[in-house]
């Protein structure tokens, strides 16, 4: 019997780095790095380009059902795939990212969403990241991470994301939609981001990438080592 890879969740508000985590961890592990949150913002792009108002909950799910959204992993990262065209760039722009907040807070999207992604990940040998990994998408994930950060560091790295250091104007309204997507997704009825009761809980405010990565290493080499252990 082959043994299941697996399948390790990685949860947290925006900013916190879970993208960036979760893609270098995927390629040290040789495994497919899950983005939760490019879904949404592919649903969200395909409700502004068919004008679905973002608050109707049964035309979004409509839509979702009638929408192909894929990841096909690259050595650069994940291409993200709408009904077979490229949006990878697009869905980083903020009226997505804003729209993305707003249709994940229907329950009726994300029951769709949710049964997708359990679809793409139930072979193991996977790093999901979005904000219900853990409690909701695969509750019995092998193992668990929240990644959080202090608000305003959150928020210089969205800045920097976007080369915006030099524009205060522009800066300041992408630290406003940061906030306002952590009131909607800690505030919404369906899956709120919260960590899950087992999760291992790392504020990343004072950390380097290679410092989160080692440690998230660290917690997949001691889940293997007790696997094995098991099996002895």
């Amino acid at each position: 019997m082959i043994e299941r890879k697996l399948i390790i969740a990685i949860d947290g508000p925006a900013g916190a780095g879970k993208s960036t985590v979760a893609s270098h961890l995927a390629r040290l592990l040789g495994y497919v790095n899950l983005e939760t949150g490019a879904m949404y913002r592919a649903l969200g792009l395909r409700a502004i380009e068919s004008q679905v108002p973002l608050e109707d909950e049964q035309r979004l799910a409509d839509l979702a059902r009638h929408s192909h959204i894929s990841l096909v992993p690259t050595e650069n990262g994940n291409r993200v795939l709408l009904d077979g065209r490229d949006v990878s760039e697009r869905i980083r722009e903020s009226d997505v990212t804003s729209a993305a907040s707003q249709v994940s807070v229907h329950p009726t999207v994300r029951e769709w969403m949710v049964a997708r992604q359990r679809e793409m990940g139930k072979q193991g040998g996977v790093v999901m990241e979005g904000r219900d990994i853990g409690t909701k998408v695969f509750p019995d994930a092998d193992v668990k991470i929240f990644l959080d950060a202090n608000e305003d560091v959150r928020a210089e790295r969205r800045i920097r994301q976007h080369a915006l250091d030099q524009d205060a104007d522009r800066a300041k309204k992408v630290a406003d939609e940061m906030r306002q997507r952590d009131r909607r997704d800690t505030n919404r009825a369906a899956s709120p981001l919260v960590a899950a009761s087992d999760a291992v809980i790392l504020d990343s405010s004072h950390m380097s990438l290679e410092e989160v990565i080692d440690r998230i290493e660290e917690l997949v080499k001691e889940k293997l080592s007790r696997r094995v252990a098991a099996q002895s």
